[in-house]
């Protein structure tokens, strides 16, 4: 599933721009089919703009039935009636979408025979300062056994000592569910920590889900500025 509003407010209409001929929602979406890893994909929007354009392209696409906050609420409503195991929300800012991260993530759920994981996620080691106290850039903390401690905007850990040599992660908004968990998230009220962060999956962590992070080398290319869309242009040729 790929979540795609019109509007952003960093970037209004930033899945329409043009990268290489077409829209930065239909290499998304073409991208996700081509890892052949899938029984289907559909992007999920509110926007008839969006629609329109991946139909328009030989895609399946899902309209929202009513308005939502985050991703996770429009695949929620999306999935809920469908007969599925494990749903993996691709963001429609990432073009780059590849497969080996993906295939990663659904070997989680495979190994995971007594259903301990109620869902996993991307991360990707970062090591410049300007990224890591950016607080557009998520960082997670995982416990010796990589299950996520806390999302923050803010750097953490703290670095007060900085010879420990403390790994800091960026979190990559890549996302594999068990369908029980998106529809718990789904009915499950926002609570402090995830209202004060700006931050949806901290929910999980508040309600007491176990989040699996799977660490990845690919940085990819998110589109969250016009700035980020110049980069992807010079990255496509």
């Amino acid at each position: 599933m790929i979540p795609a509003r019109y509007s952003a407010s960093r970037f209004p209409g930033k899945l329409m721009q043009d990268l290489g001929g077409k829209s930065v929602i239909v290499r998304t979406y073409e991208a996700t089919v081509a890892t052949n890893l899938f029984d289907d994909v559909f992007v999920v929007t509110d926007s008839k703009i969006i629609y329109d354009e991946i139909v328009s392209h030989g895609g399946k696409a899902i309209m929202s039935n009513k308005e939502h906050e985050c991703g996770s609420d429009r695949i929620a409503e999306a999935v809920e009636h469908l007969d599925i195991d494990i749903v993996i929300n691709v963001q429609g800012d990432e073009p780059f979408t590849e497969k080996e991260s993906l295939k990663k993530l659904i070997e989680v759920f495979k190994d995971d025979h007594d259903k301990q994981i109620d869902l996993a996620s991307l991360m990707v080691n970062i090591t410049d300062w300007d990224e890591i106290s950016n607080p557009n850039t998520v960082k997670v903390i995982v416990d010796k056994n990589n299950f996520a401690l806390y999302f923050s905007r803010s750097p953490i850990p703290f670095p007060r000592d900085k010879n420990v040599g403390v790994k800091y992660f960026k979190h990559k908004g890549v996302y594999a569910f068990r369908k029980e968990a998106i529809l718990d998230f789904y009915r499950l009220p926002m609570l402090k920590l995830e209202a004060s962060e700006k931050i949806e999956c901290i929910r999980y962590l508040e309600y007491g889900k176990r989040i699996k992070m799977v660490e990845t080398d690919v940085q990819g290319v998110e589109i969250d500025t016009p700035e980020d869309l110049e980069r992807a242009k010079k990255l496509w040729k």
